[in-house]
């Protein structure tokens, strides 16, 4: 089987060396290294070069977020202006110019960027925090709660029946988008009951056999994707209007036909930064 690259934003990006977030006068020193970089932001997200690689420009002496480093380069960020997390619908033409092994470090510096916007005060006793551990952290100087970032889990999965894919569609989808259906992981709860749970909330199927196919990291503000497909017992379908526009069963000559792009597909698939993308992709190769 030929299965397609990884999801976009996956990928090694940046060493992000975390022994020295404990050691604040080591990660100072770095910015007088001769190749220190810090990347450069635009309208709330990283910059972006012509030719899709990110912007990195001389640092200016007050950038909180050590990123790590790029083949022994150390690479730095500011903490950019504004105070709400930009969206994935408002720069998809954004993603379409990422380069993809640029994808990782632009994840990782958008949800680290999110997650300070959010998180100016302390939980515990509402306090201002203060960046901490180079950025990967926030520390309360009042109660001296440190928080760290988190990653909120969300299952996106297909559905198989009869050789047939499951796939919905949302309200703010542009016109004739199929995607697969997708939802957070709630507390106390498995992958394989979220992505049962969401299945018979969003389409009225019972699935069994659920597996695992891959995960990407979705930095709008702070997701981990985790991609999986399960077996419907039944093509029945019982939509949740409020959750979706449509859903419906198409087959793998369909979904290849709209991944080629070509003629006159029965349905626009999902953007390439989508690992919904993936999961297509490697069900319409073949994937089991």
């Amino acid at each position: 089987m030929n299965l397609p690259t990884d999801p976009f934003f996956a990928g090694p990006g940046l060493d992000r060396a975390d022994p020295l977030r404990a050691r604040p006068g080591e990660i100072e020193a770095l910015k007088s290294h001769p190749a220190a970089r810090a990347l450069a932001w635009d309208n709330g997200a990283p910059k972006l070069e012509p030719d899709g690689r990110l912007t990195w420009l001389p640092l200016a002496g007050d950038e909180p977020l050590f990123l790590g480093f790029d083949q022994g380069e150390p690479r730095f960020s500011t903490l950019p202006d504004g105070t709400v997390p930009i969206t994935a619908s408002a720069h998809f033409a954004l993603l379409g110019q990422l380069r993809a092994d640029e994808a990782p470090i632009f994840a990782a510096a958008l949800s680290l960027a999110n997650w300070h916007r959010r998180h100016g005060h302390c939980s515990v006793c509402g306090a201002l925090t203060q960046p901490n551990r180079g950025g990967w952290s926030r520390q309360c100087p009042s109660c001296g709660a440190e928080h760290y970032p988190r990653s909120d889990p969300v299952v996106i999965m297909l559905a198989e029946h009869g050789g047939r894919l499951l796939l919905g569609r949302q309200p703010q989808y542009p016109p004739g988008r199929y995607s697969a259906l997708a939802g957070f992981v709630e507390p106390g709860e498995t992958i394989e009951a979220a992505v049962a749970r969401e299945l018979k909330e969003e389409a009225g199927i019972d699935v069994i056999n659920v597996r695992y196919i891959a995960s990407q990291p979705w930095p709008f503000p702070s997701s981990l994707m985790i991609g999986a497909i399960a077996d419907a017992d039944g093509a029945q379908l019982v939509i949740d209007r409020e959750e979706l526009d449509d859903a419906r069963w198409f087959t793998r000559d369909e979904v290849v036909a709209a991944l080629s792009g070509g003629g006159n597909p029965a349905f626009l698939p999902p953007p390439r930064a989508a690992i919904a993308r993936t999961l297509l992709e490697r069900w319409a190769d073949g994937l089991k």
